[in-house]
């Protein structure tokens, strides 16, 4: 069992570290195309890389007689899914534009807190390490994003907004996904973003095939490594390990794209903003840590 868990720790490590790099990618692809055209890429490529896993789990199904979600839902799901997670990661880009990539990653975790708080307009409690949680956040937020004029910059306030928009994103998921198969559902979130971002690109950008052909490592890292194999991984290592053990080690997203963002880009975080960064992941791993004298389930 203790080997099990060492592997899917691992596997969740290894899909943390990708989803870490990803910042990097999306950054520099910018200096090959515009956002619009870069996430429509993107995530039609995910969509496109998941296809394998879902014809495999369709053919499993149907041999072993189990019975599958249906189309209609899983339909609404994706589309729903998908509006949703279009307009979070299109935010990011631009974010990513104006502010470092190791900023982004810290701002865009705050999903982690943003969700349970969010969860009291849906009549679920939160408990108080979530409160507290979001007031060293707040700080941590302050020392890492304000600067001398007391204000944001446009970029950590486009990431801030992505954040919220993950938040909600999670909740739509966390409706859709007992209903629907998962596979499938993130195909078509994926496929949903982009054809949205591919519209938004025509009209709004002149895309260009050289753009594509020179941007596409970074393109290919994103839309392959950080949606189908990232997301395989991250279903793969979860089954035998802890949620709440899960949720910490993929939480290290944000640690990974500050140090790629300093290795690979040179970009580098003042003391004040490092201390921010610190603030904000420690209140991450307390919302996420299991509350004393409660049993697993």
């Amino acid at each position: 069992m203790k080997k099990n868990s060492l592997r899917s720790s691992f596997l969740l490590f290894l899909a943390a570290f990708i989803w870490g790099v990803a910042f990097v990618a999306q950054s520099v692809g910018m200096d090959y195309m515009g956002p619009f055209s870069f996430n429509g890429a993107r995530f039609l490529m995910g969509s496109a890389t998941l296809l394998p896993f879902v014809y495999v789990r369709r053919r499993k199904d149907r041999k072993k007689n189990i019975p599958r979600a249906s189309l209609k839902i899983t339909l609404t799901g994706g589309i729903c899914c998908g509006i949703v997670l279009c307009s979070a990661a299109l935010l990011q880009q631009f974010g990513i534009i104006e502010t470092t990539v190791g900023k982004a990653g810290f701002i865009t975790t705050l999903y982690i807190i943003i969700v349970p708080v969010m969860g009291i307009f849906l009549k679920r409690k939160a408990p108080g390490k979530v409160w507290i949680g979001a007031v060293i956040a707040a700080f941590g937020m302050y020392l890492l994003c304000m600067n001398e004029k007391f204000a944001l910059s446009r970029g950590d306030t486009y990431v801030f907004i992505c954040a919220i928009l993950f938040s909600i994103h999670i909740l739509v998921i966390d409706y859709f996904s007992p209903r629907a198969d998962g596979v499938e559902l993130s195909c078509l979130q994926f496929l949903t973003a982009g054809i949205i971002s591919s519209i938004l690109a025509f009209v709004f950008e002149k895309p260009e095939l050289s753009g594509f052909i020179d941007g596409i490592v970074p393109l290919a890292y994103a839309g392959i490594m950080s949606s189908g194999v990232a997301y395989t991984l991250q279903v793969v290592g979860q089954k035998d390990l802890d949620p709440t053990i899960a949720s910490l080690i993929l939480s290290l997203e944000s640690v990974v794209s500050m140090l790629a963002g300093w290795v690979i880009l040179g970009q580098e975080l003042t003391s004040r903003e490092l201390f921010g960064c610190v603030l904000v992941f420690g209140a991450v791993i307390l919302v996420q840590l299991p509350e004393k004298g409660k049993k697993k389930d």
